[in-house]
């Protein structure tokens, strides 16, 4: 996948804004696709290879950004076109992009109340050494000892 990436975006081989609408996609392909067919080519030998090249990378990027659930994950940095039959994987994704394009209202905190909550998780933390940290009331700072085997 990571080999992938270093080549040129599936939105520049089209020509296309990473917003575009699937119609302006579709026009572009068009486009392109009949400007670099092979078979327009075969009198120019010279050409007939780059034209080959480009135009498998614009079947290729046709076929990611024509597919919304391919696209998403492309967007995601997630797509993996050897991985075509991962679909259980695609739908989790897709609905995890979901999620993170709704934007929700974050609450805002005063410094009490996060530093209550910092004393509320660190409340009887135990680490692996037997230090435990624990937070007193009045005390910004949280304490550290060491404690005994319980």
């Amino acid at each position: 996948m990571e080999a992938k990436r270093c080549s040129p975006s599936y939105y520049n081989v089209l020509g296309v804004k990473a917003d575009a609408s699937i119609q302006d996609i579709k026009r572009a392909y068009r486009k392109l696709a009949m400007q670099w067919h092979p078979d327009k080519w075969t009198r120019t030998p010279s050409v007939l290879s780059e034209a080959k090249r480009k135009f498998q990378q614009i079947q290729e990027a046709y076929s990611v950004l024509s597919d919304q659930r391919k696209r998403n994950l492309y967007d995601a940095g997630l797509y993996d076109p050897d991985d075509e039959d991962d679909e259980g994987f695609s739908d989790f994704m897709a609905e995890m992009l979901s999620l993170m394009s709704q934007t929700r209202e974050e609450k805002v905190c005063s410094l009490e109340e996060l530093q209550k909550m910092l004393r509320d998780m660190a409340q009887e933390f135990q680490t692996p050494n037997g230090i435990r940290v624990c937070m007193k009331p009045g005390v910004a700072e949280p304490q550290a000892f060491h404690c005994g085997r319980s």
